[in-house]
């Protein structure tokens, strides 16, 4: 965001008598079995014209449920608005009270006056229609296009959200795409028809920073150059810092504190407010320090645990990985190309410590972790796991390695089965090996509940009756059931509050200072990066980039594209907002290619002690 437009769009805000939105005294209630539960009490905020009002809190504060409520889709939730006004005012049509409003009138509202961008991207698209289709309908509905208008429509919005190959992404699936592009799709698809008020509800969350430095420029030029209100609801504290105009902060419910963006960074009144920015992990911090420290938690006392030093013993080693997708076509399925997810892929990571992957969605971070189990198949390489050629392993061998490498998915929700009780789920992993007899098996599920800290009373709970951070524990504890010594760590925190993100990160930490797991960490959050690494590989089209220690990266960026990556980040700090002339990020070449095409080797410059920059031509 530029700096001299925080002022522009106060002037405006300032001549413009009517505001966009006015919640005034909200009040939103759910019929449960055990009673009333309040959503939001007594909530009151305005949106004027050209100016972003961040909503920031932790799951459950009620964030959402004002935005669900502003859209009037609380009641399809079970929410039901008991009190209190919601005023918008209408492009044609004066200020109505959304509260009373017919839902055959928020239909129309919907989508064209006020656009949505959904946290989850997989739930917001429908899996049977094409990008294509999902993009132009809103076009068509509201703003009575032909076909061929609202598809060049469609054309032109995935290029702004900086979709590569965007004719092609129209004619495919949700499921064909990355999460970090469903995501795009979801905004593209509320900025389609111009909206005078966008809602974004935690949009950014599964973006790399690179595409989330460019999103929320993109979101920042829509509002200075037609006015549109935005009401962004995030717990990232940086991109409160680099957004908004104004902050509400929300605990519980109800509305504790709310002030100007510089107000709220530099005086924080509230002891919640002083709370959210302290968990704040900030990019740069851990410079000068050579090992890397646990997470700070916020109200812990035993802040300083010693640094984790590992072992010199090599845990894992990975040689020349290569994994591709097939890309099928024609009219007998042939495989016409493949899709280069990870290209001569080579690291190694010694016992008790934490090698980071980092990079943007379609690097390949995630198939090489995928990889390193055998989740995806890779097409040739070498994995050797303390001792163990996992590639030459049968599928019954394969079971066995198995006890000793564990993943934990970016999705808690979707890794865990719905019907089962979470002492069940912690224990499937033993039963199915067979470790124990029943009464052991349900003590070493309560000693597991104990070290993620999680009450024993859960054992007999569902997943659905946790928050985020919660199932996340628990999908640590699955992985910790069978004694693993490698744990692959898939964006396990990037979808978690801060506090709670630092809790589930320290906790992951605790657990390795005292089993001396070894942990490949994949993120796209650097500031969590630098704070939990040994070791940090960049990866780039499927490949690695730059790899080094965490300190020899972070602050001695050698390669262009980690350089751009670190630009990228946005600073918990109001005054040093990135600029949109920083962003200059290149457009990301295909990573599909021909059969039969053979990429060359990589080839690495050792700058300093273990600090490898990739020479060979990377594309970027």
């Amino acid at each position: 965001m530029l700096d001299d437009t925080t002022d522009t769009a106060a002037t405006g805000a300032a001549e413009a008598q009517v505001p966009i939105a006015r919640i005034d005294k909200l009040r939103v209630e759910f019929q449960t079995k055990d009673g009333t539960v309040v959503g939001v009490e007594d909530i009151s905020f305005e949106i004027n014209p050209g100016e972003t009002v961040c909503v920031v809190g932790e799951s459950g504060s009620g964030k959402s449920v004002s935005s669900l409520s502003l859209m009037r889709l609380i009641e399809y939730g079970g929410g039901d608005i008991a009190g209190g006004k919601m005023l918008f005012d209408r492009r044609e049509g004066g200020v109505m009270d959304l509260a009373t409003a017919d839902q055959s009138v928020m239909r129309h509202i919907r989508g064209n006056e006020i656009g949505m961008i959904f946290q989850e991207p997989m739930t917001a698209l429908n899996p049977v229609f094409t990008v294509g289709r999902q993009l132009t309908e809103g076009l068509r509905v509201h703003r009575g296009m032909s076909k061929a208008q609202a598809e060049a429509r469609a054309l032109e919005l995935l290029r702004e959200v900086r979709i590569p190959e965007p004719e092609r992404r129209l004619k495919q699936y949700p499921h064909e795409l990355s999460g970090g592009m469903r995501q795009r799709v979801v905004i593209a698809m509320a900025l389609a028809c111009k909206p005078r008020l966008l809602i974004a509800d935690e949009p950014t969350t599964a973006l790399d920073v690179t595409i989330q430095a460019e999103i929320l420029a993109l979101m920042d030029r829509l509002k200075r150059e037609t006015g549109t209100a935005v009401m962004f609801i995030t717990h990232d504290m940086a991109v409160v810092a680099q957004m908004a105009d104004r902050v509400v902060v929300m605990f519980r419910g109800k509305k504790v504190e709310e002030g100007t963006v510089e107000e709220i960074f530099e005086n924080p009144k509230h002891a919640y407010t002083k709370a959210l920015l302290a968990a704040v992990p900030k990019l740069g911090e851990m410079t000068g320090k050579d090992l890397p420290e646990p997470m700070r938690l916020v109200g812990r006392t035993d802040q300083n645990l010693d640094p984790i030093k590992g072992s010199d013993e090599v845990l894992l080693r990975v040689e020349n990985l290569v994994t591709r997708f097939p890309v099928k076509g024609g009219f007998f399925r042939r495989t016409v190309a493949n899709v280069h997810a990870t290209e001569d892929v080579s690291f190694t990571l010694n016992k008790g410590r934490t090698l980071s992957l980092v990079g943007e969605s379609g690097c390949g971070k995630s198939t090489a972790g995928r990889s390193l189990l055998r989740l995806v198949e890779p097409l040739s390489g070498k994995i050797d796991l303390d001792g163990t050629d996992i590639m030459a392993l049968s599928q019954s061998g394969l079971r066995d390695a198995r006890r000793e490498m564990q993943m934990i998915f970016q999705d808690p929700f979707a890794s865990l089965n719905p019907q089962l009780q979470l002492a069940d789920q912690v224990a499937e992993p033993l039963v199915n090996y067979g470790i124990g007899s029943g009464s052991e098996i349900q003590d070493k599920v309560a000693n597991l509940f104990d070290r993620v800290e999680l009450p024993r009373s859960f054992m007999r709970r569902y997943p659905h009756e946790l928050s985020g951070g919660q199932r996340q524990r628990i999908a640590i504890a699955r992985a910790l059931a069978l004694n693993p010594k490698l744990i692959v760590a898939d964006e396990a925190v990037s979808a978690l509050d801060v506090s709670v993100q630092a809790q589930v990160v320290n906790l992951m930490m605790e657990l390795q200072a005292e089993l001396g797991l070894g942990y490949v960490f994949i993120s796209h959050d650097m500031a969590v990066v630098e704070r939990v690494s040994h070791t940090v590989g960049v990866m780039y089209l499927g490949r690695i980039v730059e790899l080094g220690p965490r300190r020899a990266v972070f602050e001695d960026p050698q390669h262009p594209y980690t350089k751009a990556l670190m630009k990228a980040v946005p600073i918990a700090d109001p005054r040093r907002r990135k600029a949109e002339k920083d962003l200059n990020f290149k457009p990301i070449p295909s990573p599909i290619h021909p059969v039969g095409y053979e990429a060359g080797p990589s080839v690495y410059e050792e700058v300093s002690p273990g600090h490898l920059v990739l020479t060979s031509d990377s594309g970027y």
